[in-house]
């Protein structure tokens, strides 16, 4: 057996996040003074990763990054928070992607406006399945095509939990690595985009297939409705201050696949995530809000 050398794999996409404070979002053809702005990492599986890394689970990121700036600050924001780059797939067609968010601060909302410049996420012939199988939990976002569909068999194969941080169905290959993953956890929107349901519980069952161990539907402020071993349950999101909620989905997907490494039970991992996601709510920006694990651990043994 390949010696652990990860709590998470993360084989998805980061970017480089620029964030605008504005009073409300602008109306078409207007003009609108920026309150403040600043630079944050981001992306899914990225955010998701840093959430790991900061309830101490030992992390690794090896998917594509080119030789440009936004790719050196992406690899460079990862290493600051503990996270293992050795993995990377350094290419000259890949890039990180660009965001700008646009924060209205006065309803608690944000636009993200997004630019992609080369190839993103997972590679399509590495990591190597030796280093696929020195992680306890392979984690991914729909970034990556055929390279997904690669890791994610391979991860299968080896009997690795795969956990998913979807968020679109329209690129490449979906129809063929969606199917595999095992622990699917998917916003309520997306999931009732996919399955043409409307209610969590049907959601659930709709999304389910044989491969599936957990199906996890997020619902904001109504909970989490989730689906294991035939039986669906239902936990309550913990009430929090909203100021932005950029990258909540994505700290909850990590810190789900921490706690899924760490063998925790499914109650404990939903509490554990759910209160990580109500955390990081509190503040502006995908990353700089994620909270400790002392944080998380507090709240979630609240009654």
């Amino acid at each position: 057996m390949t010696a652990k050398r990860f709590d998470i794999l993360g084989l998805g996409c980061a970017t480089l996040d620029e964030l605008l404070y504005v009073a409300q979002f602008p109306l078409p053809d207007s003009k609108i003074r920026v309150q403040r702005s600043e630079k944050q990492g981001g992306g899914l599986c990225a955010t998701a990763l840093v959430a790991g890394a900061r309830l101490g689970a030992s992390c690794a990121y090896g998917a594509m990054l080119g030789f440009d700036d936004i790719s050196r600050f992406v690899a460079q924001n990862l290493e600051n928070e503990g996270i293992d780059t050795s993995l990377v797939s350094w290419r000259e067609d890949a890039s990180a992607i660009r965001s700008v968010i646009v924060v209205d601060e006065t309803q608690a909302t944000r636009t993200i406006f997004f630019e992609r410049n080369g190839e993103v996420g997972a590679p399509p012939d590495a990591p190597h399945e030796s280093d696929i199988a020195s992680a306890r939990v392979l984690l991914v976002d729909h970034y990556g095509g055929k390279g997904n569909t690669r890791a994610i068999s391979i991860a299968w194969r080896l009997g690795i939990p795969v956990v998913a941080d979807f968020e679109r169905a329209d690129v490449p290959d979906f129809d063929e690595f969606f199917p595999l993953v095992d622990h699917l956890i998917l916003s309520r929107s997306f999931a009732a985009t996919l399955s043409g349901e409307n209610a969590p519980a049907a959601m659930l069952h709709a999304l389910w297939n044989p491969n599936r161990k957990v199906v996890t539907v997020t619902c904001g402020e109504d909970g989490v409705w989730v689906l294991e071993n035939d039986t669906v349950r239902h936990f309550r999101a913990f009430p929090t201050k909203v100021v932005d909620t950029t990258g909540c989905g994505d700290v909850f997907h990590g810190v789900y696949a921490a706690t899924l490494a760490w063998d925790f039970p499914l109650e404990k991992r939903m509490r554990w995530a759910s209160a990580a996601a109500s955390l990081k709510a509190r503040s502006s920006g995908a990353q700089k809000g994620i909270p400790s694990r002392a944080e998380v651990e507090k709240l979630a043994i609240t009654p």
